[in-house]
């Protein structure tokens, strides 16, 4: 049998990491065996729940490449995949379940239960429902209809023990004196979590459930809705949480969560999606850079740690620029549209598309995210750039240094070939030939031409930037 993973995010907030994992690790195991990859939105809460936030969720989706098989946009035999829209057969199965003798329905009043559950908590104690309408006589609820009192549904737990396989944490199992008898649908006629996932992945055909480590307190009670409607059980898989560099659970404090965030940060998906991956998975060996095909091939959930992952901004720095050099120039020219746009230089990086890519495969390396490139593009396509004050001061206000200057800027008139090799030999022999340090010329060059104290190799920025350029900008700082 083809398996089938789903993704199913809550629209009452935008995708945040630890559920971008969440779908990546189910998209890889999926494009691994060649499944099918379910979208599902559960929107069931619905005060909180907002159709801005599913176009969020999709866009983030769509941004890391995780493109889903069946779901909103795509269609597919199981429509429709948003949970508000399938509310009849989540109280269809309710009232199978009622029918079954698996469920009951429960007339207690909602807030005195838990003013019940609140004041033992105040107290150090637990609580839980005492069953007071699993035993009602027909006679019973006719009169409490009769009144008109709401009623939910409960699920009526048997006794013994319910044990399931997860595929990283191994065999576990729970007594049933410890589960409740847990409501599956509200009196409102909206169903809680428990129901709608479990009759969604029923009717879904869904193998397997990969989903974080704070579903485990779950599981048992869905087993037992999967046994009640006599499904198969999918397999199960509990991937450890992310954790914050401080070791608590990520939250805001620590930086940007959201996916969202990161694009716009200038992150590139390849290097996001990477970095995920190795949160809570390896493939066995130290290699850490991956391409997406070579996730693929190389994703099992048997290589999930049960251990908590830490995000680490530095990680994903170090990450994102890794994969910047792994892109070419024209290919990371491509990608800067809107970069390029917002730094008002468009029209100067396409006006000479040669140089433009040449100048960002010489700046690439030294760029953790695509804004690095642009800043350090500009002195190169554009005249229009500021010298570094603090550089000028250092290295441009000897009073010494003009006739230094004017000396190298003679010798680079007719200097043949103008490229690295003849640049820095000839700017070595112009400063042995007035008995100064080499880096006097160079650090003032390298200011006077870019703008800054640091850049790439000097030599290859100048014959990058060409003979012409070069003199005017030295004749400028003279």
């Amino acid at each position: 049998m083809s398996v089938r993973l789903r993704f199913a995010p809550s629209p009452t907030g935008y995708l945040h990491v630890g559920g971008a994992r969440t779908a990546l690790f189910n998209w890889l195991y999926v494009r691994r065996h060649g499944g099918t990859f379910v979208l599902r939105i559960e929107d069931t809460d619905v005060e909180r729940s907002s159709m801005d936030m599913v176009t969020g969720i999709l866009a983030s989706m769509q941004w890391l490449g995780l493109d889903w098989d069946e779901g909103p946009g795509v269609g597919g035999p199981h429509a429709p995949y948003f949970q508000t829209a399938r509310l009849d057969k989540y109280r269809a199965a309710a009232a199978a379940l009622v029918k079954d003798g698996h469920a009951y329905r429960c007339f207690c009043n909602p807030d005195e239960l838990k003013a019940k559950r609140e004041a033992a908590q105040a107290t150090g104690g637990s609580w839980s429902y005492e069953r007071t309408c699993r035993n009602l006589s027909d006679a019973d609820r006719a009169a409490k209809d009769a009144a008109g009192l709401p009623s939910a549904v409960r699920f009526n737990v048997p006794e013994g023990r319910t044990s399931f396989h997860d595929l990283v944490h191994g065999d576990i199992a729970v007594d049933h004196a410890n589960i409740e008898d847990f409501v599956v649908l509200r009196s409102d006629g909206h169903p809680t979590y428990h129901l709608s996932v479990v009759v969604d992945d029923v009717e879904m055909e869904i193998t397997h459930v990969v989903r974080g480590d704070d579903h485990i307190s779950n599981t048992p009670k869905q087993v037992l809705l999967y046994q009640a409607m006599s499904a198969a059980v999918p397999a199960f898989a509990h991937v450890p949480l992310i954790l914050g560099p401080d070791k608590k659970r990520l939250s805001k404090r620590h930086g940007a969560t959201s996916v969202g965030e990161y694009e716009r940060l200038g992150y590139l998906p390849e290097a996001m999606v990477n970095f995920l991956a190795l949160l809570g998975w390896s493939p066995g060996n130290d290699v850490e850079l991956f391409t997406r095909e070579e996730l693929v091939a190389k994703f099992s959930l048997e290589g999930i740690s049960g251990g908590n992952a830490v995000f680490n901004p530095e990680k994903l720095d170090w990450f994102n620029q890794q994969h910047i050099m792994r892109m070419s120039g024209g290919e990371i020219l491509s990608r800067l549209g809107p970069d390029l746009e917002a730094a008002g230089l468009m029209d100067d990086a396409h006006a000479d598309r040669a140089l433009t890519i040449a100048s960002i495969d010489l700046v690439k390396s030294r760029a953790k995210r695509f804004a690095d490139i642009v800043a350090q593009l500009r002195p190169f396509i554009s005249e229009d750039f500021r010298r570094d004050e603090a550089a000028v001061a250092k290295h441009l206000s000897a009073p010494d240094l003009g006739p230094h200057l004017a000396a190298w800027r003679g010798r680079l008139t007719d200097l043949s070939p103008f490229d690295p090799a003849t640049l820095e030999s000839s700017l070595r022999a112009v400063a042995d030939e007035r008995g100064i340090k080499a880096g006097v010329l160079i650090h003032a060059t390298r200011v006077a031409v870019t703008g800054q104290a640091v850049s790439p190799g000097l030599f290859e920025v100048l014959a990058l930037v060409g003979r012409e350029r070069v003199l005017r900008r030295l004749d400028a700082v003279s």
